[in-house]
């Protein structure tokens, strides 16, 4: 499987930005699939994750109410919608997917990652 993000940018604080993840491969809908960030001179932190038919999501405390995780298995991609954006939410963000069904939150779990999009956040 390769993945490829995109969508990142430069955004005002409180503003909002869609990150997509483009999947190859024939068995996408069958992959747990995550979203995960690295600020510099952090460690790569989990953002959401979501199950195979999209039916289950988990959020990182600092997402919940203001990021929404979704997918589309028809186009084989991977949504992550950013509102209310903070400069604490500056990274590279990641999409990942695992070879198992559902949501899971250990980066240490997931088989296949993207190359990262940036997302920077001004105040």
């Amino acid at each position: 499987v390769q993945l490829q993000a995109s969508g990142g940018g430069l955004v005002q604080a409180g503003g909002s930005l869609r990150l997509s993840c483009a999947a190859s491969g024939r068995t996408f809908s069958s992959y747990g699939m995550g979203w995960f960030r690295q600020a510099p001179g952090k460690e790569r932190e989990f953002v959401a994750t979501i199950n195979w038919t999209g039916g289950t999501t988990y959020y990182a405390d600092s997402a919940k109410g203001r990021f929404t995780i979704s997918r589309d298995n028809a186009k084989n991609t991977v949504y992550l919608q950013m509102n209310s954006l903070k400069p604490e939410d500056t990274a590279v963000y990641y999409c990942a997917a695992g070879k198992f069904r559902y949501a899971s939150r250990p980066v240490e779990e997931y088989d296949y990652w993207g190359q990262g999009t940036l997302v920077t956040v001004s105040s």
